[in-house]
């Protein structure tokens, strides 16, 4: 086991943080120069880019491995898995790129690091470098440390970043879908934040991934099986206290329940899970002190890989198994595959425990009510609200039909790695169509959108497609992120994103055109070719 440098030892370099005795917190700059002394301590790091923001800031990843592998390609048949842990997407929740950037020296510095064996490990520091390098003690006010400020949420487009998974218009998150997840496809995805959130004694939360168009068995894995182990790991050996992340449903009274309350894909823990893989979501306690926080996470990053590395091959089989079971299901659809529009959430078979403090309800000069942290502890055990289940669905195809050319959205299917096809001559067939009675734009700008919401009745009918018609096929293992951008009902696709836009009316007169992409429900000998 090794252990954090600066408080076992002082023969090493160290982080800004340390340096600082947790006072501050590092430039880009100062990353990128740590990052030069890591690839001077070990032979077993690579550097290679993600991105450059909007700034000009080349963002980098660094993968750990040993053997190293010269591509991707060289994992195929290999028995590791990839773990890729991300930091500091709001760059003003530095803890995570501290932690990350402790955690790599201290793996690095060893002359055999056994964990090496099991796994393949991708680093990503400071995600958004643009929000990172505004550090000012004018951001994030109400935090605990660091003392000399901390950056901004958004990146240099003012995007929130971690809203932007499905939509991809940021430089940041289209390189860390087609560099990371769609180049190196791990495993596993922790992405590191800190909360905002309600009064409790532990420094460290996390949870797992919970939009109910993933694979369910998944969830169930990780609800059941990984992230009890890791929190136990954490208590027991490391010595942190932890809790699984959420809020109170209503500070005032606890024992309402405990709840997460992001559960669509446009979070990038939520998005992993669409793709059938294993997302986690780390949120560290803002009111704790940050050298608590960032050591709290430090060590969750140590159980996350101490995990991984023990259930490497069954973490493959389940994820192999996972892949498996969505090709199926879109070769051949039954009648009871289909796409949740709506969902809405129970709790957890399993209550859990939250070291809070009672909450005193205060009125401020302008009447407002709010509440206040006491300082009367007390420990609770309320229900936890995470398993989101569908409230309504639609069937899910064989295959959809992209009516229209737009490149806009045949880039963005492209970006997030689904497989295109097109029609090598006209076909007329059965198909599914929606049609339009209702688009409203929302009344206050969302991520620079004015986000749609539709509502309309689904027809079946003949319809002929020409060749060239771009082809959908649902057998393949991103199926889950088509359906999710392509679906008109969908609560994060293209139509909320105004990707469709200017195909959904007419410029004069009233109504609707038909929505342009239809849905083949069964299997139907299509004549296709890639389209790339």
């Amino acid at each position: 086991m090794f252990a954090v440098s600066s408080l076992y030892g002082q023969n090493t370099f160290l982080t800004v943080a340390e340096k600082s005795d947790f006072q501050s917190t590092s430039t880009h700059e100062e990353v990128l120069s740590f990052i030069r002394q890591l690839k001077d301590l070990s032979p077993h790091i690579r550097i290679e880019r993600i991105a450059v923001s909007s700034e000009g800031k080349e963002i980098p990843l660094l993968i750990i491995a040993d053997p190293m592998p010269a591509s991707p390609a060289d994992l195929v048949n290999d028995s590791r898995v990839v773990v890729y842990i991300q930091a500091n997407i709001h760059a003003g929740e530095v803890e995570g790129k501290e932690a990350t950037l402790m955690f790599a020296r201290d793996l690095l510095k060893e002359k055999d690091p056994s964990l090496l064996r099991d796994v393949v490990i991708l680093i990503c520091p400071d995600f958004n470098p643009d929000g990172n390098d505004q550090i000012s003690t004018k951001n994030r006010t109400n935090q605990n440390g660091p003392v000399n400020g901390v950056g901004v949420r958004h990146n240099g487009q003012f995007l929130d970043l971690n809203r932007d998974a499905m939509k991809a218009e940021s430089a940041e998150v289209r390189g860390v879908i087609t560099n990371v997840f769609n180049r190196w496809d791990p495993s596993v995805f922790m992405d590191c934040h800190t909360t905002n959130g309600s009064y409790h004694v532990e420094p460290v939360t996390f949870t797992w991934m919970v939009n109910p168009n993933g694979d369910k068995s998944l969830r169930d894995y990780m609800s059941g099986t990984m992230m009890p182990e890791m929190s136990g790991k954490l208590n027991k050996t490391y010595k942190v206290e932890n809790c699984f992340y959420g809020e109170f449903i209503d500070m005032g009274d606890p024992d309402k329940g405990w709840i997460l309350d992001a559960s669509e894909p446009r979070y990038m823990s939520n998005y992993f899970g669409i793709r059938n893989r294993l997302g986690i979501l780390n949120e560290n306690y803002v009111y704790a002190d940050y050298k608590s926080r960032v050591t709290g996470c430090y060590y969750l990053i140590k159980a996350l890989i101490d995990y991984t590395s023990s259930h490497c091959s069954e973490i493959k089989s389940l994820l192999k198994d996972a892949d498996n079971r969505t090709i199926a299901r879109g070769l051949n659809p039954s009648a009871t595959d289909s796409f949740a529009i709506e969902y809405k959430v129970r709790p957890a078979p399993e209550k859990v425990t939250i070291r809070t403090y009672e909450a005193d309800l205060v009125t401020d000069a302008n009447g407002r009510r709010s509440f206040k942290k006491s300082n009367r502890q007390k420990d609770v055990t309320v229900p936890y609200f995470i398993d989101y289940y569908p409230s309504k669905s639609v069937k899910m195809p064989f295959a959809y039909i992209i009516s229209v050319k737009e490149p806009q959205v045949i880039g963005l299917l492209k970006v997030h790695g689904i497989r295109l096809e097109k029609l090598t001559s006209g076909v007329k067939i059965k198909a599914e169509r929606f049609e339009i009675t209702e688009l409203k734009g929302s009344a206050r700008l969302n991520q620079g959108h004015y986000t749609n919401s539709i509502k309309g009745n689904i027809k079946s009918a003949e319809v002929e497609f020409p060749a060239g018609s771009i082809v959908v096929r649902t057998a393949q293992p991103l199926a889950n992120v088509a359906s999710y951008l392509l679906e008109p009902q969908s609560n994060d696709g293209l139509v909320v994103w105004n990707f469709f836009d200017r195909y959904l009316a007419p410029q004069w007169g009233s109504g609707y055109n038909p929505y342009p992409v239809y849905k083949i429900l069964d299997n139907t000998d299509l004549q296709t070719i890639s389209l790339f």
